[in-house]
C-alpha cells in the first residue's frame, strides 16, 4: 500500500492533500495504529492517533486532522558543555604559557597532552555520531580539524531548536514509552519531527563527548595539576582556576554515564529525574573522584615512580575484564558497532569504548557495565553485589594508598594535621557511598522497578549474619 506524506503546519495541525488534488487517488482514509502492547500483556484502547494515510481506501477523510504539538526542552546541555569545554581549554593554554614562561618544560609538556588528546578524540567523536565524513561539509570538517567542533554543533543546535514550528515539516517517528506514576505505568506516544529528531542527535553527541573529555582529558588533568600543586608548594589563580573547571567537567561526566545508563537500562520508560536526584547524583560523584583523586595524588608525593604501576594496574584490570568474559563465552566480535567499519576498524573501535571504560571505573564506578558479547554492548542487568564489591574494594585501595603516603610523605606534611585528613577522605568516601544508596533508595526514577532494592539488601545481609551468628 502506497502511504502518502502528512505535513505539518506552523499552527499545529496535520493537513493531507485532498483527494482531488492527487491524480488517480480515489479516496484518502486514516491507517490506526497497531495497539500498543503493554509489558503485561495487556492493550491499550483502539482509537489512538493516525499514524498514516492510506491510498486507495472506500471512505474520504477530512484534509486536516488536529493533533497536539508540543516544543521540546532547549538544549542547555548542549550549551552548557560546549561552554565548560571551551573554558577548560582556555584555562589549559593559559596555564600552558605561564609554565612555559616559568621554563617548565614537564609541566607544560603534560598539561598540554591532557588537553589537546582528549579535544581531538573529542572531534573524532562529534564527527562519527553526525556521520560528517560522507558529507559534503568541508567547513564543518575544517572547525573539527581546529578544535572548534563542539561551538560549531552547539550553534547549529540553537539554530534547530529557534526554527522549530516555523516550516512545514513530516514526522520522522513516533515515540512510544511507559510513564511511570508510582508503581503504574501508563502508555504514551508523541510524535517526533525531523527538528526534534536533529536535536536529539546534538543531544546524544554531546553525551557522549562529555563523556570522553570529562575522564580522557579532564580526571587526569585534575590529578596532574593537583599533583603539581603539593609539588610546586603554591597556588597559581591559573592553575585553581583549571583544577575547579576538570573537577566540574568530570562530575558532569559522570552525572552523564549515570543517567545515560538509566535512558539505556530503562529505554522503554519515559524517565524523568527531579532536582533532588540531581543533586544527589552530584554529591555522590563529586566526593567519589575528589576522594580517589586526592589519595592517588598524596600517594604519588610519597611514592612518585610506583603511582604508575597502580594506575596501569587499574587500567589493564578494567580493560581486560570484558575480552577475558568475550573469550571465556566464545561469542564473536558484536557486528552492531558501524555497519560501514571493517573487521578491523570494529576491533579498534572496540579497544577504544573499551579503554573509554577502563579509565571510568579507575576514576569512580562506571554504572554502564560493558558487555562485549550483547548487541549494544550494554549489560543491562543491575547487580548490587558487583556494585558493593566495586566500592569495597575501591575503599581498600585508597585506604592502602594512604597507609604508604603516611609512612613515606614528604617534610611538606609536617604543617599538617595527618590524621584529620585521613579521616576527612574515609568521611567522604563513605558519604558517597550514602549519597549513592540514597539516590537508589528514593531518587531513582524507575526505582519501583527494582526486584530489589538497597533496603532489601542490607536487611538480606543483615539476617545473614544473624543466621549465621545463630548456627555458631
Amino acid at each position: 500500500m502506497k502511504v502518502t506524506r502528512i505535513v505539518l503546519k506552523p499552527s499545529g495541525r496535520l493537513c493531507v492533500p485532498p483527494p482531488e488534488e492527487r491524480p488517480g487517488a480515489a479516496a484518502v482514509s486514516l491507517r490506526l495504529r497497531a495497539p500498543f502492547r503493554h509489558p503485561t500483556g495487556e492493550t491499550e484502547p483502539p482509537g489512538g492517533p493516525a499514524l498514516a494515510v492510506a491510498r486507495g481506501a472506500s471512505e474520504p477523510m477530512p484534509g486536516c486532522v488536529a493533533v497536539t504539538r508540543v516544543r521540546g526542552h532547549p538544549p542547555f546541555s548542549v550549551l552548557f558543555w560546549a561552554l565548560l569545554y571551551c573554558a577548560e581549554l582556555a584555562s589549559a593554554a593559559v596555564l600552558c604559557a605561564v609554565y612555559g614562561d616559568a621554563r617548565e618544560r614537564l609541566w607544560t609538556a603534560a598539561t598540554l597532552v591532557f588537553a589537546l588528546v582528549p579535544a581531538l578524540l573529542t572531534q573524532l567523536a562529534l564527527t562519527f555520531v553526525h556521520r560528517d565524513l560522507g558529507r559534503d561539509r568541508p567547513l564543518v570538517l575544517l572547525l573539527h580539524l581546529l578544535l572548534l567542533g563542539p561551538v560549531v554543533r552547539c550553534i547549529e543546535a540553537l539554530v534547530v531548536y529557534f526554527q522549530v514550528g516555523k516550516e512545514e515539516e513530516p514526522y520522522v517517528t513516533i515515540s512510544r514509552k511507559m510513564k511511570l506514576k508510582g508503581s503504574q505505568a501508563t502508555p504514551t506516544e508523541r510524535e517526533i519531527g525531523h527538528s526534534e529528531h536533529k536535536l536529539a542527535t546534538h543531544r546524544n553527541a554531546f553525551r557522549r563527548a562529555a563523556v570522553i573529555q570529562a575522564f580522557l582529558g579532564s580526571a587526569p588533568q585534575l590529578t596532574l595539576q593537583l599533583y603539581i600543586t603539593i609539588q610546586e608548594k603554591d597556588l597559581l589563580p591559573e592553575r585553581v582556576a583549571l583544577i575547579s573547571i576538570t573537577l566540574l567537567s568530570v562530575t558532569y561526566g559522570a552525572l552523564v554515564c549515570t543517567v545515560l545508563a538509566i535512558q539505556i537500562k530503562y529505554d522503554d520508560y519515559k524517565v524523568r529525574l527531579r532536582p533532588v536526584a540531581y543533586l544527589c547524583m552530584a554529591l555522590w560523584r563529586s566526593l567519589e573522584i575528589l576522594t580517589r583523586t586526592t589519595a592517588l595524588v598524596l600517594f604519588g608525593t610519597a611514592l612518585r615512580f610506583w603511582v604508575i604501576p597502580v594506575g596501569l594496574g587499574n587500567l589493564l584490570l578494567f580493560f581486560g575484564l570484558p575480552w577475558l568474559w568475550l573469550w571465556r563465552t566464545r561469542a564473536p566480535l558484536p557486528d552492531s558497532v558501524e555497519k560501514s567499519l571493517s573487521r578491523a576498524g570494529t576491533l579498534v573501535a572496540l579497544c577504544l569504548v573499551t579503554f573509554l571504560y577502563a579509565c571510568i571505573n579507575t576514576f569512580c564506578y562506571s554504572v554502564i557495565q560493558l558487555n562485549l558479547t550483547s548487541w549494544d554492548l550494554v549489560d543491562k542487568h543491575l547487580s548490587w553485589a558487583q556494585m558493593a564489591t566495586y566500592y569495597a574494594l575501591r575503599f581498600a585501595e585508597n585506604a592502602v594508598l594512604v597507609v604508604l603516603w603516611y609512612f613515606f610523605r614528604s617534610d611538606f606534611y609536617e604543617y599538617v594535621c595527618v590524621p584529620l585528613l585521613v579521616v576527612q577522605l574515609a568521611v567522604g568516601y563513605l558519604l558517597s557511598v550514602t549519597f549513592m544508596m540514597l539516590f537508589y533508595q528514593y531518587c531513582h526514577p524507575c526505582r519501583h522497578l527494582f526486584r530489589h532494592n538497597v533496603a532489601d539488601c542490607l536487611r538480606c545481609g543483615c539476617c545473614r549474619k544473624d543466621d549465621a551468628a545463630a548456627q555458631c
